[in-house]
This record gives structure tokens, C-alpha cells and sequence, in this order.
């Protein structure tokens, strides 16, 4: 934690909060993108994607999961992305899932979380639409397929979105899937097929 606190005392002295892209930050935010990915420690979507303060809405959470459509009570998920759409304008939204993720690993081991309720609560939300990639999932532990599915599985809930689908309809908003590889830095990108290929930069 020392060396993380260190940092950011130092922040302002590292970066150049002259220059104006930093001073241009004050006026609003304009990002291209909004990002939806877990909230693990070893996915940073910036260091990913080399995007700079301002160019990128995150939302993060365990196994980047969208709720419903309509689901009862409040949802962090559901006001960034009415936010990012109807507030930032985002015309852009990706879905990125990732190799070796706890909250995928979670759901095929099929576990008890009793002890841990809330996720246990929040892992139902993505259980029975990822059933059938689960039961085919081999013995890799870094998932792909259990993974990859559920990229696809939440692209599918994004559009039970009004906010999501009218803005598809219109070719306002263009839904992207992307599957990231934690031991390789490889992204691979769904495509109109339904398979994930990575593409040389």
C-alpha cells in the first residue's frame, strides 16, 4: 500500500497538469467509448487500450455482468450506461471479458458462496444463459470458453436496453465484444460470425 500512496502524492508532480490537454480536462469530459469490464486487478483498460484521461467511461464489476433491463432497485450499471448514452454520447460500447477470471471460474466450479452472498447473488444474474458453455468448458483454466460466452451473453443484455437498442437501430451505437487474454496481452474481438480473432495492430 506504501508504494501505492507514494504514487499518488507524487502524482501531480509526474504528470504535466500544464500542458492543455490536462487543463482542458476542467471543462467536461468527451469520451469515445464506454468500457465495460471486471473489476479484476490484472484487466487495466487504459494500459489495454493506451487511452488518455478523458478518452474512455469505465464501468467495472465482477465478471462484468449486466443486469436486466428493468431489474428491481438501483443499478451503478444501468445509470452509467443511460449516462454514457443519453448525458456523454457514447457511440461506442465494449464488452470485455477476460482469460482466468475468478467470477467465471466461480460459475463452472458450481461452488457453495454461502459465505459470500453478494456474489453468489450477483454470479445468478449471468448463470443461466451461460449454462450450456459451462457444461461444454474443458479443464483450461484460463476459461475461454465460459468467458467468451459470457461476452456474448452480456452484448444480449445490453440490447434489452431501450436507451442501447434505439440507438443500434439508428447506427447511433456500434456494440463491440472483446475477450482478453491475461497471460498473453492478446485481444481478440467477436465478429459478425460469433467467433473471437485477434487482429494484428
Amino acid at each position: 500500500m506504501k508504494a501505492l500512496l507514494d504514487r499518488a502524492r507524487s502524482f501531480s508532480r509526474r504528470v504535466d497538469f500544464e500542458s492543455r490537454d490536462y487543463r482542458k480536462l476542467a471543462e467536461g469530459q468527451y469520451p469515445e467509448a464506454l468500457f465495460i469490464t471486471c473489476s479484476d486487478s490484472r484487466v487495466i483498460p487504459a494500459l489495454i487500450t493506451g487511452a488518455r484521461p478523458g478518452e474512455m467511461f469505465e464501468l467495472r464489476n465482477a465478471g462484468n455482468i449486466v443486469p436486466p433491463y428493468g431489474s428491481p432497485g438501483a443499478s451503478g450499471e444501468a445509470a452509467t450506461i443511460e449516462y454514457a448514452l443519453e448525458v456523454l454520447g457514447v457511440q461506442d460500447i465494449v464488452v470485455c471479458g477476460h482469460s482466468h477470471c475468478g467470477a467465471m471460474a466461480a460459475l463452472k466450479s458450481g461452488d457453495d458462496l454461502s459465505r459470500l452472498p453478494g456474489v453468489d447473488a450477483w454470479l445468478q444474474l449471468a448463470r443461466p444463459e451461460l449454462a450450456p458453455a459451462l457444461s461444454a468448458a474443458d479443464d483450461d483454466p484460463s476459461l475461454p470458453g465460459v468467458a467468451q460466452g459470457n461476452i456474448v451473453n452480456q452484448l444480449a443484455v445490453l440490447g434489452s436496453y431501450p436507451v442501447v437498442r434505439q440507438r443500434a437501430e439508428a447506427g447511433r451505437l456500434r456494440l463491440h465484444g472483446w475477450y482478453y487474454e491475461v497471460h498473453t496481452g492478446q485481444v481478440h474481438e467477436l465478429e459478425d460470425d460469433g467467433r473471437f480473432r485477434v487482429h494484428a495492430g
